[in-house]
């Protein structure tokens, strides 16, 4: 028993680390840039308040778990912002390294279930990871909505490069939830280019 906890304990510390790692999008106050941590959290709670966006088939519960655990990788992989540019073979491969890193860490039934959970959401092929993956790529445009324009001005961003790169994947999981941000994505570059 003191080994197992000892390994959890291990995990905990670790995930820790992901608390430092920074990301592109700043809070929606324009503060200053959230950390990793502190985005899986808020999609934790995207989730369960967004919940009624989800099609019959999805199970939130499991969505919480994957939201939670999607980015421990950064803590070796770091941050790959959807609109910078970086080699994606190369990522996935630091990703998958990373997951057996960290997730090697934890009794060998915790990594084999929080490993599947990870791998779930990777290759969102089922509903629930559909949702998952649409709520991760829903909540930075949120955010950058309500910080005036946040990591888009960061990126030189269109909207057509949003709708490519974010909007088609929201639509997969969460067509509703993409129909509010288009929509609210097109009144913003309307207003700034009329500004």
């Amino acid at each position: 028993m003191t080994d197992r906890l000892e390994q959890q304990i291990a995990f905990l510390n670790e995930a820790d680390k992901l608390k430092s790692v920074v990301r592109a999008t700043t809070l929606c106050d324009n503060s200053r840039y959230e950390n990793s941590a502190e985005h899986s959290w808020h999609l934790t709670l995207y989730a369960l308040v967004l919940a009624d966006q989800a099609g019959p088939d999805v199970d939130i519960m499991r969505v919480v778990k994957m939201l939670i655990l999607h980015d421990l990788v950064e803590i070796d992989a770091g941050d790959n912002p959807i609109f910078g540019s970086h080699d994606t073979q190369a990522m996935q491969t630091d990703e998958a390294a990373a997951a057996d890193r960290i997730f090697g860490l934890l009794p060998n039934d915790l990594r084999d279930d929080l490993r599947e959970v990870w791998e779930e959401f990777e290759s969102a092929k089922t509903p629930t990871a559909q949702f998952a993956k649409s709520l991760d790529r829903f909540q930075p445009p949120m955010q950058n909505l309500q910080s005036g324009g946040g990591s888009w001005i960061d990126y030189n961003v269109t909207q057509e490069m949003i709708a490519e790169r974010v909007g088609s994947k929201i639509a997969i999981g969460a067509p509703t939830l993409w129909e509010f941000a288009r929509s609210k994505i097109s009144a913003f570059f309307t207003a700034r280019d009329k500004s």
